[in-house]
């Protein structure tokens, strides 16, 4: 058993490592506040493009056109691109290897395709570095001062990469927030815009300029704000996974000094037991003679 002096240490230490753990539940906690008032914000716009997006498709549909933008055509090809978004630090949990072992599958179920990976977090770009070649472009410490410019810079990258090579698809693998105590991993495919519906529109519009031209305008934003919608659910996510974390960590930090606290009044009680004991004993031997 360990000695009285050791189990103190071991409790101050304990203790210090609690108040960092705490203290990282706090700033998470904050942070994560921020975070929501962020997503709710934005998704006014994105719904509102989304909408504008299925009236111009089903008024396309509707006049028997083909749809002419290369976002909107099916390809054939080897090609895929993944889009892993992870975060720039640990200490949340489960959030970064959740991810990471996905793309390991996606990997595992298209052996016949050139994977091309794209790594957004430098929890990803770590660890692909250390064995997949095929890495297109990294994007690290992004999420200390996210905004939309980075988002745009992302897809930017993206949509130049797709319109200039054979690249038949663009999937994207992220955490999405559910709620702080929930964390959703989410596979979707990004490009080509093969899901909106088409919904009839309520007005009938006269559109200036056309369609097309409008249609050529929205999609390209369509994409860049799909992928800021995505970074804002992962930054929600990896905060509230982190919170949860060092909520955990807290918690088993207060048992195991409650834990070790018996076991050091047992050593004392043990020590003073013993330090009675021999009194006793040297008294009965004084006693004696």
């Amino acid at each position: 058993m360990a000695s009285l002096r050791e189990l103190r240490r071991q409790v101050k230490s304990i203790k210090s490592t609690q108040q960092i753990t705490k203290a990282m539940k706090l700033v998470a906690a904050a942070r994560l506040n921020r975070a929501q008032e962020r997503i709710l914000s934005a998704r006014p716009f994105a719904f509102k493009l989304e909408a504008l997006l299925q009236e111009l498709s089903y008024l396309s549909k509707a006049q028997g056109a083909e749809p002419s933008h290369p976002f909107l055509k099916e390809r054939k090809g080897s090609r895929v691109d993944l889009v892993v978004v992870t975060a720039d630090r640990g200490l949340c949990g489960g959030f970064n290897a959740n991810i990471i072992r996905r793309s390991l599958q996606f990997l595992r179920e298209h052996p016949q395709d050139d994977v091309r990976v794209w790594l957004v977090g430098r929890k990803g770009r770590d660890f692909y570095h250390r064995f997949y070649q095929k890495i297109e472009k990294e994007y690290v410490n992004i999420f200390q001062r996210l905004s939309y410019l980075q988002a745009e810079v992302i897809g930017a990258d993206l949509i130049q990469s797709f319109l200039a090579s054979e690249t038949r698809l663009v999937v994207v693998l992220y955490n999405e927030f559910k709620s702080r105590l929930q964390q959703h991993l989410v596979l979707r495919p990004l490009l080509p815009v093969l899901e909106i519906p088409a919904v009839q529109p309520r007005n009938d519009f006269i559109y200036e300029p056309s369609r097309p031209s409008i249609l050529e305008e929205l999609l390209p934003r369509y994409v860049k704000a799909q992928i800021y919608r995505i970074l804002l659910e992962s930054q929600a996510a990896e905060l509230a996974a982190r919170m949860s974390a060092m909520d955990s960590a807290t918690n088993n930090a207060r048992d195991l000094i409650h834990s070790l606290t018996l076991t050091m009044n047992k050593v004392r009680q043990a020590a003073i037991t013993k330090e009675i004991s021999e009194i006793v004993g040297g008294a009965e031997a004084l006693q004696t003679h």
